[in-house]
């Protein structure tokens, strides 16, 4: 079974193209989890520079995240745990209801929110979410399809987009960090 978090840092590069992820996980301010990073890459030629936080429950389960951009767009929702979202204002978001976990564009961390949440084993099947998807192009989120399957304890988790023809397995470390993401992403 995956350490609980302490104090950690990770970086990631991409395949292809120029960028950088820099992330620091740990506990913090009484939040059991949370993730900030600083993000710099492109997207269809399109260059992007990004700082988010994602806190989760000592579950994982995301409780909240804000995104902010370099040419000063923002992003902030917080979540009750069972997939109902509610944006900085406290308007409810019901185009989101039923999304636990998020996924945010440039970034291999967010697919370690469910594999860590689910903690899934080779005998379980695959898992059908519907995350809540955020692009860096239009910053616009959107429900989002995708199945996670445990391949090796602890170990290998393979992801299946439902929307394209789009698998990658996905290692990870002993944290249950998603080391490297195939055709995307490389950790340092």
């Amino acid at each position: 079974m995956f350490q609980r978090p302490s104090l950690k840092t990770v970086r990631w590069r991409p395949l292809e193209g120029e960028g950088l992820e820099h992330l620091t996980i740990g506990p913090a301010d009484g939040i059991p989890i949370r993730a900030t990073s600083v993000l710099i890459g492109e997207r269809g030629r399109r260059p992007y520079g990004v700082r988010y936080t994602i806190d989760c429950d000592a579950a994982w389960t995301v409780v909240s995240f804000s995104i902010d951009t370099t040419d000063g767009r923002r992003l902030a929702m917080t979540s009750d745990g069972k997939g109902h979202w509610r944006d900085a204002s406290g308007t409810h978001l019901p185009a989101f209801d039923g999304c636990i976990d998020i996924d945010l564009a440039g970034t291999p961390f967010t697919n370690t929110l469910p594999i860590r949440r689910l903690g899934l084993k080779p005998k379980d099947g695959t898992a059908r979410l519907t995350m809540l998807f955020v692009p860096f192009d239009t910053f616009e989120p959107f429900p989002d399809g995708q199945n996670y399957t445990c391949l090796e304890d602890d170990r290998l988790y393979r992801y299946e987009a439902e929307d394209r023809s789009f698998t990658a397995e996905l290692p990870v470390d002993e944290d249950g960090l998603v080391m490297d993401y195939p055709t995307l992403f490389k950790r340092l």
